[in-house]
This record gives C-alpha cells, sequence and structure tokens, in this order.
C-alpha cells in the first residue's frame, strides 16, 4: 500500500511546528541508526525526548485520530511517537528496509512497523533533491510532497531520501502497528471502505449499503487481531 493523505496540518499549524523546529537541537541522525543503516544516513533528527518532539508528536497524534483517511488507510493498532529529522548540506539516507519492531520509548511496549509515515514539514520549493523514493511491488515512487501532507507505506520497502543539495528538508517520520497485519486485506479494505461512502453519497437509501457495510465488519472482524 502506498497513499498520499493531503492537509494532515493546516497550513498555520505547519507555519507554527515550522517556526519552532526551525530553533530545534538538531543532533546526528546516525545515533538512532542500526549497524546496517548507520552507513547510509545522513541527516539531523531531535533527541526522541526532547520536549519540543514530544509537543509536536502528540499534537500530529491528535490529528490522525481526527483524520478519517488515515484511520481507514491504517487502521492503525499502535502508533509509535513521531520523530522528527532534518536534511541539509548533502544530507541523505541510502537505501534501506525499516526495522520490524521498534520499543515505545520509556515504555515496555513494542510496535510492529506495518506501515511507514513521513509528514512533510517544507514544500517542495524549499529544497533542492531530497526525494523520498520507495521501491515496492508496483515498481519505484519518487515522492516530493506539499507541507501537511502525508504519505503512508509499507515498511517492509526498500526506501531511500535523495541528497539535498539546496535549502533544508523538514519531516516527522513514525511507524504504524495495524489491526490488520497483511497490506493486500488492508488495500482491500480500503477499497470496499471508500465505495460504501461513494454509495451512501450516490444512493443514500439503497439496502444493498447495510450488506456491503456488513461483509467490510465481517472482514474486518475475521482479519484483524487486536
Amino acid at each position: 500500500m502506498m497513499l498520499t493523505i493531503p492537509d494532515v496540518l493546516t497550513p498555520e499549524q505547519i507555519r507554527q511546528c515550522r517556526a519552532a523546529l526551525e530553533r530545534a537541537s538538531w543532533q546526528d541522525g546516525r545515533s538512532t541508526a542500526g549497524h546496517i543503516a548507520v552507513r547510509a544516513k545522513a541527516n539531523e533528527q531531535l533527541a526522541q525526548d526532547d520536549p519540543l518532539a514530544v509537543e509536536i508528536g502528540d499534537f500530529i497524534l491528535d490529528r490522525l485520530a481526527a483524520n478519517p483517511q488515515f484511520v481507514a488507510a491504517a487502521l492503525p493498532l499502535k502508533v509509535l511517537p513521531p520523530r522528527f529529522n532534518r536534511y541539509a548540506c548533502g544530507g541523505t539516507y541510502g537505501n534501506h528496509i525499516d526495522n520490524s519492531i521498534f520499543s515505545v520509548p520509556g515504555t515496555p511496549h513494542r510496535v510492529r512497523a506495518d506501515l511507514s509515515a513521513t509528514l512533510f514539514f517544507s514544500d517542495p520549493d524549499d529544497y533542492q533533491g531530497g526525494e523520498l523514493v520507495v521501491e515496492d511491488r508496483y515498481g519505484s515512487h519518487r515522492l516530493k510532497l506539499p507541507a501537511g501532507h502525508l504519505v503512508l507505506y509499507s515498511s517492509g520497502s526498500l526506501h531511500r531520501v535523495e541528497p539535498v543539495t539546496g535549502g533544508a528538508r523538514l519531516a516527522s517520520f513514525f511507524w504504524i502497528q495495524s489491526m490488520v497485519r497483511e497490506d493486500n486485506q488492508r488495500e482491500m479494505l480500503l477499497e470496499l471502505d471508500e465505495s460504501i461512502q461513494a454509495l451512501t453519497r450516490q444512493l443514500p437509501e439503497s439496502p444493498e449499503l447495510v450488506r456491503l457495510t456488513g461483509l467490510y465488519h465481517n472482514l474486518l472482524r475475521h482479519w484483524s487481531h487486536t
């Protein structure tokens, strides 16, 4: 699954977050990379316990919980607290696949990474290069989204961030454990959900809506793990 969700944050919310992030205490991003990924990683990140990261991360989680497209697509069971990175002056992250399991800082809990998410804080014109490139079974995808837009993709996908040759690229990134583990099952449920929503607008009195909605929930009941 790969899905772009527009306007997760409003322009004013982006402006406030960016103003804070531009004054943040950035650290070498290699400190959080594994022994393989560290050789490919050259960026800056906020410490996970940085009060600013916690504050903006909690705000992002609130916005996502209220976003019906995100909920329908991800069917989230657990969401790792958002992290933040900055790419500038040639910063890049070579080809890698995300870890399968992440520990939630300060807790005994763990999150299985089914979906990866990137929320852009910089507009495409703010920096040169810096495309997120994701390789999946449908081919290669190059993404450079407007500020406030989010992309969801399978955590098992090979992906990279191209070198930033000018300006700075600010983003948040995090992982989701879905109630439905299999990517193709989530895709089918999303397609069915979107079809139900479209029919509800076009034929609100159709008795078939009850049957289709029941089918959706029975499939979700069959495939979900909570």
